[in-house]
């Protein structure tokens, strides 16, 4: 299957799944298709899903039927929690998205994180290129902003803001700058970074979470609902640049676990094995 036509054709069963119906106009309206189009797709979805769809003709509308089983997507929450997301946050306009009915709902505000396009467009075009850059950047240590030269190969985003993943020749290692700090860029230069160096960016550490001691056994497995844990613990894989970023996140900081449950609900029950690999992987760097 193409990748347009699957595009098409993933949108039509999700639409399916989660709302119960889909029509030509809706296809026509996502992508911009002719109705003939959108005619050939549906028809090409009743192919290979027979069962799942059913016509009401006096409605002009497809219907998932009571057999309905996905072969194409693998829907979850997080795709109908992205999509309300994707709308607050203007992306999708509400018809296009993959709830045909948007229901009523908000998202809490986070302060704008800005960043120059043209700055941005340069550090890309830097980490495709393989090159270093020359850039003025504003350290919360120092009370002035100052030239350095480093060198992007990532974006890392740690839940609220984003960051450009790179070496820095001041400090002689690889750090995070904040893509909005980067007040002007100046120079650039061929790359002589091996950035398989970066012990930080390419191992992984695990954290595993648990509900709180002091939960009831009821709200214990509420949590372990929530937080999709087995057995009564979740395992979630970070990169090791990431722990920091995580810890803070999830309000995991030493000393967490001493909080009242309903302030902390989780607790990280790895804690000083999480330690001891931090700190293996800072001799490693160290060598």
């Amino acid at each position: 299957m193409k990748w347009n036509v699957k595009q098409r054709l993933s949108f039509l069963e999700a639409r399916l799944f989660w709302e119960g119906r889909v029509n030509r106009k809706d296809l026509m309206t996502r992508f911009g298709i002719s109705m003939p189009q959108a005619s050939s797709d549906l028809q090409k979805y009743q192919a290979l899903a027979p069962k799942n769809i059913k016509y009401d003709k006096s409605m002009k509308f497809y219907y998932a039927s009571s057999h309905f089983k996905p072969k194409i997507i693998s829907p979850n929450a997080d795709d109908f929690f992205s999509q309300l997301h994707l709308i607050a946050n203007g992306v999708f306009p509400k018809n296009t998205s993959l709830l045909y009915t948007v229901p009523e709902f908000d998202v809490t505000p986070s302060p704008e994180r800005s960043a120059d396009m043209d700055t941005l467009r340069k550090i890309l075009r830097a980490i495709k290129e393989n090159k270093a850059l020359e850039i003025e950047y504003q350290s919360m240590s120092q009370p002035n902003p100052a030239w350095r030269w480093i060198t992007p190969f990532a974006f890392a985003h740690d839940g609220f803001r984003w960051h450009i993943r790179a070496y820095c020749d001041i400090n002689q290692e690889f750090k995070d700058f904040i893509a909005g700090r980067i007040l002007s860029i100046k120079g650039e230069r061929p790359n002589e970074i091996d950035f398989s160096r970066d012990i930080l960016w390419h191992r992984h550490v695990i954290f595993k979470i648990a509900p709180h001691p002091g939960f009831s056994e009821g709200q214990k497995k509420a949590i372990e609902l929530d937080y999709g844990m087995e057995n009564g613990t979740a395992h979630i894989k970070v990169r090791a640049a990431f722990v920091f970023y995580l810890k803070k996140r999830l309000g995991l900081d030493k000393g967490h676990e001493n909080k009242p449950s309903h302030e902390q609900h989780i607790v990280l029950v790895n804690h000083r094995e999480i330690e001891e690999a931090m700190a293996q992987l800072s001799s490693i760097i160290k060598q």
